[in-house]
């Protein structure tokens, strides 16, 4: 069920797309993850009243489609059809709410690449050549000498083999300066930062032009080129071309509607193509590019990236059907940093599951609705017979600042952080009802007007923290809001609006729990786990020594463990103290080519800020973000302690920011 708009029409558009998923492999977690991340920011801007539209599709053509076809002894076409259907078929399993869903070998968009190419050749971009290179079969790509890594391909480690052909070139070097300066001059458009700056990374050097057909002598599945039968399209130009050719470009409706509001989401290893081919292919073309481009890392296993090549490859549909689609939804945008990568582990996800939705939220959820059963005869006490309360404008200013907060951290493509911030109210809402202990109220007819209100705000921040967390948990919210007397069809974000639903006085229903706990032989809740580590110097005792060869004692690392710290060099750039903390800084670290990190240290007693900056430190560069005194933290400084001193951790002389500390 979609939300219905909070305004009586809707504000603006938004357009949201996932990258065309390759379809010589099976979907899996990789794919899950990039499409609920655009499911969540579709439903977040339906949400707020916007006509929002969400793409997603398969990638159909190119040698590796081929080859994993002939290995199955079939046809290409019979192939793509089935591993097309998979995908469909995946997306309704993890509640996702795409508008449409393309493929590139429709005729739709065999149309539109065939108008696109032969415009931007019209235009004079495109001569014919002779090119001889590494080619990777792998990624279906020319690699250079220097691109190479000890002679192998860098994402599939094996060697290229080199080609030499004729085919056709896109002069892509033409708009090398404009975009730079378009990148520049849009700080926004690609995010986050350090993505940024890995492309204006890529184009300190001259761009090579792009060779963007393969001769039928050698492949024939694909897109014929316009303008010469004897080649078919380079499998990236074709399929980039989706995200326009869906909304039926150049003069399609939804195209004039969705396209100017245009950003796509990708995973970090396709970055290259989108930032840099397909803007330069659509200046070419004399279309408008797209608005943001929005870039996540990778889940990783153990400690390699998750890949079906080496069999780590989690199944979505698995997961979710083991512990419940909200649930692994709630664990995917709850666990990952947006931009960083991310330790899958279904341990962790238990962990989540019980810690935040069967303990925080579940138990907020039925000790909350009891009470208004057993104290409000079932049903929310409504505002005209409440009695005023001192601290009324308090509260309900809490819960604009949140819903505001909410609202910023899903417009930078921060669902984790908008998460942080429902949960904080979670625990506000958990703490109201210790401390106001409405079972005492209860038993005092003095106090029957802080009863009703207590009780009244308990139901209105559940509405709200059930419509805050709809885009991630669409089912439980819609049920919780049914549970409320509420109609789903009418959910907002606006706590006065919610106050006003409420005000109806329905029934409630308390029914069972929403998220009862998982208790599974063996899983994270039985197992011993290591404490964190304290910021800044806390002692320890010594470790103990192991035999050569045997397993590390208890409360020791293996040499695998340490090395997944990543210690980094950071050069200070600014300093200053937290509000309200005696001792925290917030710190703004340089990490070189990996861009700027905020990070909160606990140092303040030890320095002045301003003695700070433009020093080196060691930070933890890999550290989940965590949020202290109400503030993001994305690392750790690191500092020793004795004698009452704390001493930051540097190296001995100059370093340039982001080296690796090993």
């Amino acid at each position: 069920m979609a939300a219905a708009a909070p305004v009586e029409a809707f504000k603006v558009n938004f357009y949201v797309t996932t990258p065309i998923y390759y379809v010589n492999a099976k979907p899996h977690l990789g794919h899950a993850y990039t499409t609920i991340v655009n499911d969540v920011l579709a439903r977040f801007h339906r949400l707020e009243g916007y006509d929002a539209y969400f793409l997603t599709g398969t990638d159909e053509h190119g040698d590796k489609i081929v080859r994993a076809a002939e290995k199955e002894g079939r046809s290409p076409r019979e192939y793509v059809d089935e591993i097309s259907a998979l995908f469909r078929a995946a997306w309704p399993g993890l509640s996702i709410s795409n508008d449409d869903f393309i493929r590139t070998t429709e005729e739709r968009h065999r149309r539109v690449v065939s108008r696109f190419m032969d415009l931007v050749n019209r235009r004079g971009d495109i001569y014919f050549g002779e090119y001889g290179g590494h080619y990777c079969f792998g990624c279906e790509r020319f690699y250079t000498e220097k691109e190479l890594v000890g002679g192998l391909c860098p994402d599939h480690g094996v060697k290229p083999e080199y080609i030499s052909e004729k085919n056709y070139f896109f002069r892509m070097g033409n708009y090398q300066d404009w975009l730079i300066e378009h990148i520049r001059a849009n700080p926004g458009f690609i995010r986050p930062e350090r993505y940024r700056n890995e492309v204006l990374g890529f184009l300190r050097e001259p761009l090579e032009d792009l060779c963007i057909t393969r001769p039928k002598s050698r492949l024939t599945w694909g897109i014929d080129v316009p303008f010469d039968d004897n080649f078919v399209t380079y499998v990236w130009f074709d399929a980039l071309i989706n995200y326009i050719s869906a909304l039926g470009w150049p003069d399609g409706e939804l195209f004039g509607k969705y396209w100017p509001v245009a950003q796509h989401t990708i995973a970090k290893d396709i970055l290259k193509p989108h930032a840099i081919f397909w803007p330069t292919m659509l200046k070419s073309a004399g279309q408008e590019i797209y608005r943001h481009l929005n870039v996540h890392g990778y889940w990783q296993i153990g400690l390699s990236k998750m890949s079906k090549s080496v069999g780590n490859v989690v199944e979505a549909l698995s997961m979710a059907d083991r512990y419940g689609t909200d649930a692994f939804r709630y664990f995917l945008m709850r666990e990952m940093a947006f931009g960083l990568d991310s330790e899958f582990s279904e341990d962790r996800l238990v962990e989540r599951h019980n810690s935040d939705l069967a303990n925080d939220l579940g138990n907020l959820w039925q000790r909350s609705l009891a009470m208004i059963q057993k104290f409000s005869a079932g049903r929310v006490p409504v505002p005209d017979g409440l009695e005023p309360q001192p601290d009324d404008g308090e509260w309900l200013g809490r819960a604009v600042a949140l819903a505001a907060s909410w609202r910023q951290a899903f417009g930078s493509v921060n669902p984790r952080e908008a998460l942080a911030l429902i949960w904080d109210h979670v625990g506000l809402l958990n703490k109201t009802i210790d401390s106001e202990a409405p079972w005492v109220l209860a038993r005092d007819p003095a106090r029957r007007g802080r009863l009703e209100a207590v009780l009244a705000r308990l139901a209105g921040g559940l509405a709200l923290v059930s419509a805050l967390f709809w885009p991630v948990m669409p089912t439980t919210a819609e049920n919780m809001w049914l549970r409320l007397g509420l109609d789903p069809g009418a959910m907002t974000s606006d706590p006065a609006a919610i106050a006003a639903l409420l005000a109806h006085g329905r029934p409630l229903s308390a029914g069972q729990a929403f998220f009862p706990r998982i208790e599974v032989p063996g899983a994270a809740e039985g197992r011993a786990r290591p404490a964190r580590a304290a910021a800044h110097g806390t002692e320890s005792p010594g470790p103990a020594k192991a035999a050569p060869g045997a397993a590390p004692a208890e409360g020791l690392l293996t040499i695998d463990e340490f090395r997944r710290v990543e210690l980094r060099v950071a050069r200070i750039l600014a300093a200053e103290a937290v509000p309200k903390s005696d001792k925290l800084l917030r710190l703004l670290v340089s990490l070189g080519d990996d861009g700027e990190r905020t990070i909160l240290a606990g140092i303040g007693r030890h320095y002045r800020p301003e003695d700070l900056v433009g020093r080196l430190a060691v930070v933890v560069a890999n550290l989940a973000p965590a949020r202290l005194m109400g503030q993001e933290s994305q690392g750790m400084v690191l500092a020793a302690s004795g004698d009452g001193r704390l001493l930051l951790v540097t190296v001995a002389g100059e370093m340039d920011p982001g080296a690796r500390v090993s």
